[in-house]
């Protein structure tokens, strides 16, 4: 299959900046770097099945019972082996979201109930939105910071939503892989609120922080012995490598690395967004390492001319031809994207 849904196809374009994938735009950290190929002296011995090391150091960070952490082939395994663990029926799905919930849903049959997020509104979540939680949504699928659009759903609406699956008994899938790039990601994670037997399943990655996509290597936080028991017997032996263990248990002491990119990415978004402004590009100021831009038809296709690769976003539910994502990469980057932009329109 050809159509690749996602950011990041390099190998079939002919790409010199690459603004489709909202990785690092520092990449990966040299002790990263060194661990993998330290791991590589491993390659001749299985891996961990239980990533015992890796969970340690992901339980302290989190301050989470290690047995409330699950590690997975990247956050996309992790979405499938939930899905396969509770089989849903009903779920609620607020689109435009990633892709892969409704892959996941539907490999094993399902079909989720869409909840379309309105233009007029900056694809915002709001209040309304409460009331599409009813005791028979068996799982609600949420991205926070949302992807394409790059919105976090607001401290006090995420706390009623949980009240409200908590009421009516929902399961609720939280994908927070972006979270760790936003200005405030500690306001924005549930992760320190988790109760004990809570039907919250919380997804996170190595991927986007650390510049770890060729890795694989995503993690999930749930206090649900009995769901995260089910999930581990659902899964393949050995489907976390050597070396992404390895790269995982490194990174997390990259702490100079990961405030070194957050101001980064703070400034240089507030480049390109005052950049965008000039030049009349209507953008969703959400909360992300990304912008969704709106109204530009055709410029996927004009970029790519120029060797810059963007995210054209047509596949998205209620989004069109005229919507796209550009990550926030290093300044020289964004300062050729942006003098791309200005040839083509003439500013």
């Amino acid at each position: 299959n050809d159509n690749y849904g996602h950011g990041g196809d390099v190998y079939k374009n002919s790409v010199v900046y690459d603004f489709s994938a909202n990785v690092n735009p520092l990449g990966t950290p040299q002790k990263v770097k060194d661990a993998v190929s330290q791991a590589a002296e491993k390659l001749a011995i299985y891996p961990d099945p239980y990533c015992t090391e890796l969970r340690k150091k992901l339980s302290r960070e989190y301050n989470v019972p290690e047995k409330s952490i699950i590690c997975g082939n990247g956050a996309a395994e992790l979405i499938f082996q939930l899905v396969l663990a509770l089989m849903p029926k009903n779920t609620l799905l607020p689109v435009p979201s990633f892709s892969e919930y409704e892959s996941a849903l539907a490999a094993f049959g399902g079909k989720p109930r869409l909840y379309v997020l309105q233009r007029e509104h900056g694809f915002a979540l709001t209040e309304d939105f409460l009331d599409e939680i009813t005791p028979d949504t068996d799982l609600l699928m949420l991205c926070t910071p949302n992807n394409p659009t790059g919105l976090c759903v607001p401290k006090e609406l995420m706390d009623r939503i949980i009240a409200r699956c908590r009421e009516t008994g929902t399961w609720l899938l939280l994908d927070e892989c972006f979270v760790d790039l936003t200005d405030e990601d500690k306001a924005y994670s549930v992760i320190p609120s988790l109760r004990e037997n809570d039907k919250i399943f919380v997804l996170r990655a190595f991927t986007k922080l650390y510049g770890m996509a060729g890795a694989r290597l995503g993690f999930g936080i749930c206090r649900n012995g009995e769901i995260m028991e089910k999930m581990c017997r659902l899964v393949q032996p050995w489907n976390v490598s050597v070396t992404a263990q390895a790269a995982g248990a490194a990174a997390l002491d990259c702490r100079e690395f990961v405030q070194k990119t957050k101001e980064l990415i703070y400034n240089e978004k507030k480049y390109l967004m005052a950049e965008l402004e000039k030049l009349g590009i209507s953008f969703i100021p959400g909360q992300a390492n990304y912008l969704m831009l709106s109204g530009v038809p055709g410029l996927y296709e004009k970029l790519l001319e120029k060797k810059i690769l963007i995210r054209r976003c047509a596949n998205y539910h209620g989004l069109d031809e005229g919507d796209c994502r550009i990550a926030v990469r290093t300044h020289e980057e964004n300062a050729a994207l942006i003098a791309a932009l200005r040839e083509i329109y003439h500013a």
